[in-house]
């Protein structure tokens, strides 16, 4: 039995996703439910459940086994992104929510503390669980002063414009990308766009101060088209572009879910992808040490999900 006018937010629960991804992950639904410390018996009566309210199988099961059926595997490559979502919001919930003597601060740019230092958080908290950390949230900006002042151990930024006495390396190369709803006018060009064209384009923005921003005045260049508006968050510029007001230039790793959704549309720029540097930073000429250090290894050989 299916439940057509019953949102899934509405009855879904985590536990049955996480049999599901389980399942995936070890090949077959006992030595899944084994992984996760569940009997087999609960686990078949779990995804049989959530089969019945999704309206689809999920499982095909025979004497030799159970395998995903196509829609499953599909529905499982969902789950992980739910599952991940959920992992993040408690990393960084529990990070901003710190309140006795941290003794590690780490500060992040937005588009970083969204999509990735929450799964940093979460292996340091896992390989060092008696260090107590603390996230907090500014544009670059305010990252690099928290740093210089002292009040943050390690920072993570966007922006080129690194001044000459903070220390920084290389995380990550992320690519900025242009993005509009799917009845904007660019959504029928056969052509990509040129710098010149993006330049002279008023677009919706991040704030002064923010590295995505001046990311983008180093690519194209800071004599542009005055922006459209100018907002702090990057989800609230998705949906402002989605709504109609204009296009935008974000980082890949803050659009990637509406582009998938259909909701948001990418278009190309001459030239080849817009790319800038994501990198940490401290103050002071030796490399951090201790917990900041150990902070600092992790995201350094972690490999984030375009």
């Amino acid at each position: 039995m299916s439940f057509p006018n019953s949102p899934v937010h509405q009855w879904l629960q985590l536990p049955a996703i996480r049999v599901l991804v389980a399942v995936a992950d070890a090949g077959s639904l006992s030595a899944g439910a084994r992984s996760i410390g569940m009997a087999q018996s609960n686990a078949s009566r779990t995804l049989a459940t959530l089969e019945r309210r999704l309206g689809y199988p999920l499982l095909n099961r025979s004497a030799q086994g159970s395998r995903l059926t196509t829609e499953g595997a599909l529905t499982v490559e969902w789950a992980r992104e739910v599952l991940d979502a959920v992992d993040r919001l408690s990393a960084g919930a529990e990070a901003l929510g710190a309140t006795s003597a941290p003794e590690l601060v780490v500060g992040a740019s937005m588009t970083v503390a969204e999509y990735l230092v929450p799964g940093w958080i979460s292996t340091f908290r896992h390989e060092c669980p008696d260090v107590r950390t603390t996230l907090r949230i500014h544009n670059s900006r305010h990252v690099i002063d928290g740093v210089r002042s002292g009040g943050v151990a390690l920072g993570f930024i966007e922006t080129p414009d690194i001044p000459g006495d903070i220390r920084s390396v290389r995380i990550v190369t992320d690519c900025l990308v242009v993005v509009i709803a799917p009845d904007h006018p660019w959504a029928a060009r056969t052509a990509p766009l040129t710098p010149a064209e993006l330049a002279g384009t008023p677009l919706v923005e991040r704030e002064e101060g923010s590295g995505t921003r001046a990311a983008l005045d180093a690519v194209i260049g800071s004599n542009r088209a005055q922006p459209i508006a100018e907002l702090n968050s990057n989800s609230a510029i998705c949906q402002s572009v989605i709504a109609g007001l204009g296009p935008t230039v974000l980082s890949n790793l803050a659009v990637q879910g509406a582009l998938r959704a259909g909701r948001l549309l990418q278009v190309p720029v001459t030239g080849g992808t817009m790319e800038r540097d994501l990198r940490a930073i401290w103050f002071g000429g030796r490399r951090p040490t201790g917990a900041a250090g150990h902070f600092l290894d992790i995201a350094m050989q972690a490999t984030p999900t375009p």
